[in-house]
């Protein structure tokens, strides 16, 4: 843009309305340019106006014309339709266009500054060594990599200084404030840099930090929020006093009322109010709703942590150097407490105390409760709850996620990869527990935890009724992309393909699920050198997302191989009907045991303090069905019927082809 002086009619004008100019020579305005929009501003060192004046742009019962009043602004560019009011200091900033900033303490730079990218924050393990350098660009699973791949220390040392360099280019003595954005009602605001149709408004004190917002997802930082060494993602909101100190707050994260984080990362759609929160890893979907919960030098994602939750790091000699791990989808009691280090597996609840530490990694879907005074462990039933089916089902219905450049990789699905070779594996186990235990033993002891051994058998079997789902389902879903009007030896060759670095273990890297082997590749690429930039390593991590389901089923068929001890090319007909069948019965058979668990959400106790004052039953019952509608009306409850109808259907309609195929 072209700037011109200001004329001395235009310079007398401006005093006579309250102006004044530490050298007006060094303030320049584009054309058109006129007085009438710049009252009362003092003007310090190199400024530049864009085009004011037009139609008045309201904000919190203000409303005037764009245009700069009553402010002090110093050493600034500010765009066409910018509106400046009652700014005590503006120094150092960009204002793009149509940015509005309205009674502000001050908004400065106060020198270079990469604007919070590059801190450095010590997650998961409060004494350090798990460093993670944030940057806006920072995904879950590049997080992932850094803090648990430690031990690979030639990526570390290559995938960081990826990270350095991008973080250099981001360096710079101006803060930008973005177009169309809003900062109202803040006092102290400095070395910010502010991404388009972002609000600011009422925030107490902002220091270093990145603030990504884009027209499709704006984010919002509100009352009383304090905040220093952050990045804040899109379409996130910061609010209700809450407090952060180096911090990374991802896409589509709400924190709020008088949260307290340091030293932590929150993914996409984790959700942080009214508790505290220290060195952790929160994974995509980590929420945390409740009044004295303490989160606390651990990964989380996919978690739900019940009111009082607690964690303690306490159990040291050289310092809090402990760590915890709750898997995908785990869910922590009211005043849960556990003792690091301790390592839970995926989808576990946990209820009560334990004040020792344990490993259940290879047990999926389970309950660990305090049973005077132990800790035990109840494999399995979590399977059957609502509650975990729920979860399943609420996570992609609740991706808050507007901006179409989603950095995290999150996949959904309940029985992936990772959850069923847990499963698997976990049922191995059980069984041999149970072969190898002496039977008058009441309780087997496994990795600090106890298992009632008459469980044991038991627990296996329902483990057998989740593979055997997992890998239906997965049969279904691929002959269904392979195409149903297909010879049963062109659908056997469609669905043989050729991934075997997909048939190995798998990983859940805060909430991509992938072959080990692939992981590998990225690593082996950063190790070699195979990257310039470290954009290019989340591209790479995208490209191997993109083949999520094709990955799935390969591994779904080598499991399936194992399980008949044959290969591919040999599996029948009568095979494929096994596999069905086993499918339908089982999914049939556990929705049926989670209907069971639903219904007692209708039982006579749930009615208890319904119909207050109700003559008798009758009224209670009517006045529970107003409220809760009952089990034919209530919508989980009929999508749990229609899965099953739906499996049922899916089996018929698949045997009827493989009957009339040739």
């Amino acid at each position: 843009m072209n700037y011109r002086s200001l004329t001395q009619d235009e310079i007398i004008t401006l005093e006579r309305q309250g102006c004044r100019a530490t050298s007006w020579e060094a303030v320049k305005a584009a054309e058109p340019f006129s007085t009438e929009w710049i009252h009362r501003v003092r003007f310090g060192g190199q400024v530049r106006i864009g085009v004011l004046g037009g139609e008045a742009q309201p904000a919190d019962g203000f409303a005037a014309p764009p245009g700069l009043y009553d402010s002090a602004i110093q050493d600034c560019v500010i765009g066409d339709g910018v509106l400046i009011a009652h700014v005590g200091f503006l120094s150092g900033y960009d204002i793009q266009e149509g940015a509005r900033l309205l009674n502000i303490g001050s908004l400065e730079m106060t020198g270079e500054s990469a604007f919070g990218q590059g801190t450095p924050i010590e997650v998961v393990n409060e004494a350090g060594g798990r460093t993670l350098p944030i940057y806006d660009r920072l995904t879950a699973q590049i997080a992932y990599m850094l803090v648990f791949y430690r031990y690979r220390s030639r990526f570390i040392e290559r995938l960081s200084a990826l990270i350095e360099r991008y973080v250099q280019g981001q360096r710079g003595s101006r803060g930008i404030i973005g177009a169309r954005s809003l900062i109202q009602n803040c006092v102290t605001l400095r070395d910010l840099r502010v991404g388009s149709h972002a609000t600011l408004s009422g925030c107490q004190f902002l220091a270093n930090g990145t603030i990504v917002s884009k027209p499709e997802a704006p984010t919002t930082l509100g009352a009383g929020v304090y905040a220093r060494d952050f990045i804040v993602h899109t379409g996130s909101t910061i609010d209700g006093s809450a407090v952060l100190t180096s911090c990374f707050v991802g896409q589509g994260v709400k924190i709020a009322r008088q949260y307290s984080a340091e030293n932590s990362a929150f993914f996409a759609n984790s959700e942080a109010m009214h508790g505290e929160a220290c060195s952790i890893f929160a994974g995509p979907y980590t929420v945390s709703h409740h009044k004295s919960t303490l989160l606390i030098a651990g990964l989380f994602s996919f978690y739900n942590a019940g009111s009082g939750t607690n964690q303690s790091n306490h159990m040291y000699k050289l310092g809090p150097a402990h760590q915890g791990i709750l898997e995908r989808g785990c869910k922590t009691g009211s005043f849960s407490y556990l003792l690091w280090p301790a390592h839970i597996g995926p989808f576990t609840v946990v209820i009560g105390k334990h004040y020792s530490n344990f490993d259940t990694s290879e047990f999926p879907f389970s309950y660990i409760t305090e049973e005077e005074g132990r800790s035990v462990l109840t494999p399995a039933m979590n399977l059957f709850t609502v509650g975990t089916i729920r979860d399943s089902q609420k996570w992609a219905q609740r991706d808050r996620r507007t901006d179409p450049d989603r950095l995290d990789e999150i996949q959904n699905d309940l029985f992936n990869p990772v959850i069923l070779q847990k499963v698997i594996q976990a049922a191995e186990r059980l069984m041999d527990l149970y072969l190898k235990s002496a039977k008058e033993l009441e309780y087997v002891n496994y990795n600090g935890i106890a298992i009632k051994r008459l469980l044991l058998k038991r627990c296996a079997k329902y483990y057998e009724m989740a593979v055997s789902i997992g890998l239906g389902e997965a049969l279904a879903a691929a002959w269904a992309a392979a195409g149903e009007s297909l010879g049963f030896e062109e659908l056997k060759a469609r669905l043989a393909g050729a991934r075997d670095d997909s048939t190995g273990r798998w990983l859940d890297l805060a909430g991509w699920m992938v072959p080990a082997a692939k992981v590998d590749e990225v690593i082996h690429g950063v190790e070699e050198g195979r990257f310039a930039e470290v954009e290019e390593v989340r591209q790479a991590i995208q490209a191997i997302a993109r083949e999520y389901s094709a990955d799935k089923w390969a591994w779904c068929r080598g499991a399936l191989e194992k399980q008949f001890n044959k290969s591919w090319s040999e599996f029948t007909r009568e095979d494929l009907v096994q596999i069905l069948t086993d499918w339908k019965t089982n999914k049939v058979k556990l929705n049926n045991m989670i209907l069971q668990d639903a219904q007692k959400e209708f039982d006579p106790h749930a009615r208890i303090g319904f119909g207050l004052d109700a003559a008798g039953e009758e009224e209670k019952r009517m006045d529970f069905a107003a409220v809760r509608g009952g089990p034919d009306t209530n919508p989980f409850i009929q999508e749990v019927r229609r899965d099953s109808q739906r499996a049922e259907e899916t089996v018929a309609r698949l045997m009827g082809i493989l009957q009339s195929m040739e």
